[in-house]
């Protein structure tokens, strides 16, 4: 659809005036449009805003989206997690201490790697493989709920109407 295919309502409108038609009467002669000029000759180009960058060329002409509801998680793989002590509780602070995450985001940690002591794991999320990982190896899995909670939009069934 475009601007100029766009009209009312059916029955919003009257008929347009019959101008043209002779001297006789309203309507004659100039019909309407005044003495010369670039209207009185009807030569003004669909989509013309008189100079003004017409809204065809004032929209972006960009490819797809950004998902407002996108979660980014900075990743932390289980080789990374072995530079801790066995029995250590490695704390989303413990991880921005050492420089392994940045100071504001989400962390999640993946299953690259090898883990070969018991650690107490706080992440925001975990892959499965992670989280099987660091249990095979007698450590715990703490998930750390997400500091603006969960953003995504309800559910399509669970959407209420009131009524």
């Amino acid at each position: 659809m475009r601007v100029d295919e766009l009209s009312p309502a059916p029955g919003a409108t009257k008929r347009a005036k019959r101008v043209g038609r002779g001297i006789g009467g309203k309507g004659g002669k100039t019909a309407g449009r005044g003495t010369k000029g670039q209207r009185a000759r009807n030569t003004v180009a669909r989509g013309f805003e008189g100079g003004q960058m017409p809204l065809k060329q004032r929209v972006p002409k960009l490819k797809g989206f950004n998902n407002p509801f996108r979660v980014e998680y900075q990743a932390i793989n289980l080789d990374t997690l072995v530079r801790f002590d066995a029995g250590a509780t490695v704390t989303l602070q413990e991880l921005r201490d050492h420089g392994l995450v940045h100071k504001h985001g989400l962390v999640k940690v993946l299953g690259r790697g090898e883990l070969d002591r018991a650690l107490t794991v706080h992440a925001h999320a975990f892959s499965a493989s992670a989280r099987r990982a660091i249990e095979a190896a007698g450590g715990k899995v703490e998930v750390v709920p997400s500091p603006w909670g969960d953003r995504r939009p309800p559910a399509k069934g669970n959407q209420h109407t009131n009524r």
